[in-house]
């Protein structure tokens, strides 16, 4: 675990290292308007290093695997970036398996979040707000701004602060503090009150994005109140995202404040999120039964004021009778939803998977067909039409279905996992080692990547074309082992 931060932490010391060598070539690069970063740290820069402290961070975290809530906080986040001031969006979207109340933004565009996030987000609005403030932290380049302020500091202490960055969104945020205050207790100073600098902006330019998008700017604040109860709940440890983001009065008053300059106006919820929400509460409950347990007490309660909600519970409960092995009674629950909103993505494929796990894949795979002709190329969809080809005994269309759709998303680490083992299964074993090698480039683990090329070669070796193929791959894996190495 050492090995992996100090690895993590050296990709965000190149920032560092751009900081001495762009003085010399400052009259190279003319910065733009307004942006006195920009002759520091270059958004290029910034979009390269967050791409490879991204590889870094997959091969030591939990990330959740879901097509559905991966494409779900990716449309989302698009759409508000959409709405923000961000410039460059190019951006990628991580789920980590953590419980924690957490989302981060990495230079570069990367921004993760928590699926324990939905657990304190009532609403879609109010899980907005707090993707929009991480999403002002980009566009406002915060941690580039935090470098040119520290540039004149030794190298150690910048090292600490950009370390302490990192083992912040891994460790967790009090580990993160606790690296800075160790050795850095005067420069920590000027870097807490930089940041309560930004955290303000954030707030500021946060809650603009939410209200471009359609949302109710009083979200913030009630964040902010399900935040400080999070806090009474969690006794002497604050929540994850509260030891990067500390939470004042003044900041919860600023926030009221500032939604009363907004017109009034109604706001009615995103039914997707309170879905997505189920999904992530199955995902961090210890069992099926005690889902099944939870989801039917919340029935009895009689919630039929927020439809939403009862709406969520009986789609859990069809989930959660799934993963208990009981499909008929997740059939059961699912039935009057689908049979209301037919066209509702998460009813067509947890309907699906009930066809495939009762054995009804011919019914799975016209379902996901039909579905498939309105929305080609989506997601989840794919993933789980893939799925079922697989299961009904047909690895070579899941195979050509798969490499389709990894063209149209090439960085995502899943797809290829899933392809590795479809070509498995289809006896293109040259396959499985040539998608076995990209998944490892994207969790950071280039020497078993090559490795797995280095495999591949023999098996080609009366294909001149497919030979330097693999050979050009293995040159360009060692090109960026070479780049890491001098990070």
């Amino acid at each position: 675990m050492i090995r992996k931060t100090l690895i993590c932490t050296a990709l965000f010391l190149t920032l560092a290292g751009h900081a001495a060598a762009l003085e010399q070539e400052q009259e190279l690069q003319l910065p733009e308007l307004g942006d006195s970063t920009s002759s520091l740290i270059s958004g290029e820069q910034e979009h390269e290093l967050g791409r490879a402290w991204l590889k870094a961070f997959r091969s030591q975290v939990r990330t959740i695997d879901d097509p559905l809530m991966q494409s779900y906080l990716e449309d989302l986040i698009y759409r508000l970036a959409s709405h923000s001031q961000l410039k460059d969006r190019r951006l990628e979207v991580v789920i980590v398996d953590n419980a924690t109340m957490n989302a981060f933004a990495v230079p570069g565009g990367v921004v993760g979040v928590h699926n324990g996030l939905f657990l304190f987000a009532d609403t879609e609005a109010q899980i907005s707000s707090v993707l929009g403030h991480e999403l002002a932290h980009l566009s406002q380049r915060h941690f580039a701004r935090s470098v040119e302020q520290q540039q004149r500091a030794s190298l150690p202490t910048l090292a600490g602060i950009l370390g302490s960055l990192v083992l912040a969104a891994t460790a967790g945020g009090d580990a993160g503090i606790a690296a800075m205050t160790a050795t850095q207790a005067a420069a920590l100073q000027n870097r807490l009150n930089y940041s309560r600098q930004n955290e303000q902006e954030a707030d500021r330019i946060g809650m603009e994005t939410i209200v471009e998008a359609g949302y109710d700017p009083n979200a913030v604040a009630a964040m902010f109140d399900n935040m400080l109860a999070a806090t009474r709940y969690a006794g002497r440890r604050p929540p994850e995202f509260l030891l990067t983001h500390p939470l004042t009065e003044s900041r919860i008053s600023d926030a009221r404040n500032r939604a009363r300059d907004y017109p009034r106006a109604m706001y009615v919820d995103n039914i997707d999120y309170q879905l997505m929400r189920v999904r992530a509460e199955l995902q961090l409950a210890p069992n099926a039964s005690e889902s099944i347990k939870r989801l039917r007490a919340e029935l009895d309660k009689n919630n039929s004021k927020k439809r939403n909600n009862a709406v969520a519970a009986h789609y859990g409960l069809a989930l959660a009778y799934l993963k208990n092995s009981e499909p008929d009674k997740a059939r059961a629950e699912l039935s009057p939803l689908i049979a209301r909103e037919p066209q509702r993505l998460a009813y067509i494929l947890a309907a699906a998977e009930i066809d495939v796990v009762s054995g009804n894949t011919d019914a799975a795979l016209s379902r996901l067909e039909k579905a498939l002709r309105i929305s080609p190329g989506n997601h989840p969809l794919t993933m789980a039409y893939a799925n079922a080809l697989l299961q009904s005994g047909q690895p070579h269309r899941a195979e050509e279905v798969l490499q389709q759709h990894v063209k149209r998303r090439p960085n995502d680490p899943v797809i290829w996992y899933q392809l590795a083992e479809i070509h498995g299964l289809a006896g293109d074993i040259v396959g499985v080692h040539q998608a076995r090698a990209e998944y490892f480039v994207l969790v950071g683990a280039l020497d078993q990547a090559t490795r797995q090329l280095s495999y591949a070669l023999p098996l080609v070796r009366d294909n001149q074309l497919a030979t330097a193929r693999i050979e050009e791959r293995i040159r360009e894996i060692e090109k960026m082992k070479d780049a890491m190495e001098r990070l």
